[in-house]
């Protein structure tokens, strides 16, 4: 079951950095007029653009990992925690 748990909370995980992505780079779009920068080597996008969109990213992933990562160590103990009273 332990295991159930782990994998259930890895495709949340996936899913939300999917979903964060997607909604990060329709927002970035919206309020700038161009495509999310992905290609750091790509000439045509400004530096400035590209780093801050990869800061912003890397921030909304980070957060998204940690919010999972609680999320799945809560449903554990919490599943013990009832395996113990039955």
């Amino acid at each position: 079951m332990n295991i159930l748990v782990k994998l259930f909370g890895l495709a949340v995980s996936l899913g939300a950095g999917t979903l964060a992505n997607k909604t990060l780079e329709g927002i970035w779009e919206k309020k700038t007029g161009k495509p999310a920068p992905k290609d750091g080597t790509d000439l045509n996008d400004s530096l400035p653009g590209v780093l801050v969109f990869a800061v912003v990213s890397a921030g909304v992933g980070a957060i998204v990992h940690v919010l999972t990562q609680r999320g799945t160590k809560s449903a554990l103990a919490r599943m013990k925690k009832t395996a113990d009273e039955v």
